[in-house]
């Protein structure tokens, strides 16, 4: 695959794609296509388990590209053909078949904070912050977002202030899994995506689609998709290995069957 705004490193299992449209990684047209085909074939890689999503540079992303959305309309339903990518953007981490870990090495701007909480863990730099300024530039978008993950006053206080929110803080509120110095954050992602990465393929796909499938419903129902994908896993050799495994102390050996 050509990557021109995005860079790939695979290894242990291990996927690593760096946003990479300096100076702030803002998200034009391009990127946005590259990325959606990225991840997709992510999901189908048996090579890979994991997926950390960070950015080179001092800054993750500073969100839409502004000065490409002022000229993006030039006949009817460009805007709405602009919208639907942008949605499939988010959606591509969020749907990927692998369990992704944001690392965000700076600020997380808009609709990069918006990629970063599209992805199943976030961990940030000590001196990362987040901020949320649509207002200010006459656009909406993210609110559910931020719902998902603020509370009521905490969310609609960040968007029509735009108030910078510090890693340091995103951490006390429980929003981020870790806030490490800069140097250490990709270790903390490495370690974190080392642990997911040892865990039966099959289980960790499944529990990862669980857990989007759930989001939505009512808690009985939840329970017993859930119960449901417990049934599914219990045919496969990886999970009769894991309870081998557990019995007779030892690593266990998967093989993704």
């Amino acid at each position: 695959m050509n990557l021109n705004f995005l860079t790939l490193d695979v290894a242990d299992r291990i996927a690593v794609v760096k946003l990479n449209n300096p100076p702030v990684h803002a998200q034009a047209r391009g990127m946005r296509e590259e990325l959606i085909q990225l991840f997709d074939a992510l999901s189908d890689r048996d090579d890979v388990a994991v997926v950390i999503l960070t950015a080179s540079g001092k800054v993750f992303s500073a969100g839409a590209d502004v000065k490409e959305r002022r000229g993006i309309v030039k006949e009817p339903g460009d805007y709405l053909k602009h919208n639907r990518l942008t949605r499939e953007f988010f959606y591509a981490v969020s749907d990927c078949a692998k369990p992704v870990i944001a690392a965000a090495n700076g600020p997380a701007i808009g609709a990069g904070f918006a990629l970063m909480m599209s992805c199943d863990i976030m961990i940030a730099s000590d001196d990362t912050w987040v901020q949320m300024p649509e207002l200010d530039v006459g656009l909406a978008g993210g609110s559910k977002l931020l719902m998902e993950h603020f509370s009521r006053s905490m969310a609609r206080y960040m968007y029509f202030t735009a108030r910078k929110i510090p890693a340091q803080e995103l951490y006390r509120l429980g929003v981020i899994s870790a806030c490490v110095p800069r140097d250490k954050l990709l270790d903390e992602a490495m370690t974190i995506a080392r642990e997911i990465a040892a865990k039966s393929p099959i289980a960790v796909r499944w529990v990862k689609r669980a857990f989007n499938v759930v989001e939505e419903m009512p808690y009985r129902d939840a329970y017993r998709f859930e119960q449901s994908v417990t049934v599914d896993l219990s045919h496969t050799e990886d999970t009769k290995e894991a309870q081998l495994a557990f019995v007779e102390k030892r690593k266990p050996v998967f093989r993704g069957r």
